[in-house]
């Protein structure tokens, strides 16, 4: 098992992306701390050990990373989307709903888990979107936040690679999980077994922690073959 003895946290962890980045870094070998607010949920292996923490709660998230300490693989997969998503249509507490869970939720846990990373010369994966390199139908308002969840991941990255602190990006098409079905129109079945599988974005995950130390990925993107290329968008 690659990740024998390794300590992570997985936030967001409850369902969808985060549930299958847990499951596989339990499969490794890894000790997984699975965060989400929905805690009763989340499921709960020998290796997988549920908490609530919503990412949203600067303290909380504080507190709960002091307690830790050292760990050695931190991955932020929290996000939402809104239905209303055109610029036009978007409110307030839409556009504060995404920017608080999608991007503050991201900076909170980066900063908290920053002392134990060094220590342990860890690994950082955030979760973010290939919306925020390129426009698809996901809305402006989600798309600036996954830019700046980018922007995080590689402004981190650059501060802190002569720490030992390896972090990486990365930037998945289209997903099929239960955030599809905010959409304002729901893709056909036929699209829909077409897009990506969260186990996917799991295997990019773990590809990414078990490199040698020596070498990091700091932006990793993966599409659907037949739906998304660059610039290409036929998930509609």
């Amino acid at each position: 098992m690659k990740l024998e003895g390794r300590v992570a946290v997985v936030v967001g962890a409850s369902s969808g992306v985060g549930l299958a980045i847990a499951r596989a870094l339990a499969v490794e070998g890894a000790r997984v701390h699975a965060l989400a607010r929905r805690a009763e949920i989340i499921e709960r292996t020998e290796r997988i050990v549920a908490r609530r923490l919503d990412a949203t709660d600067e303290r909380a998230v504080a507190s709960f990373f002091a307690e830790l300490g050292d760990v050695d693989i931190v991955v932020y997969a929290a996000g939402t989307n809104v239905t209303n998503r055109r610029l036009a249509e978007l409110d307030d507490a839409g556009w504060r709903a995404m920017v608080e869970t999608n991007l503050s939720g991201a900076m909170h846990v980066m900063r908290a888990a920053l002392p134990g990373l060094r220590r342990r010369r860890g690994q950082a994966v955030l979760i973010a979107s290939i919306s925020g390199r390129w426009p698809d139908g996901s809305g402006p308002g989600y798309q600036a936040t996954k830019a700046g969840v980018r922007a995080l991941a590689h402004g981190l990255a650059f501060e802190e690679h002569t720490n030992g602190v390896r972090v990486c990006a990365i930037l998945p098409g289209a997903i099929d999980t239960a955030l599809v079905d905010k959409r304002p129109v729901q893709p056909t079945p036929e699209v829909r077994a077409k897009m990506l599988r969260a186990e996917d974005i799991a295997a990019a995950c773990l590809f990414v922690v078990t490199l040698r130390p020596e070498a990091y990925v700091p932006e990793l993107v993966i599409l659907p073959t037949e739906l998304q290329a660059i610039g290409r968008d036929l998930t509609r």
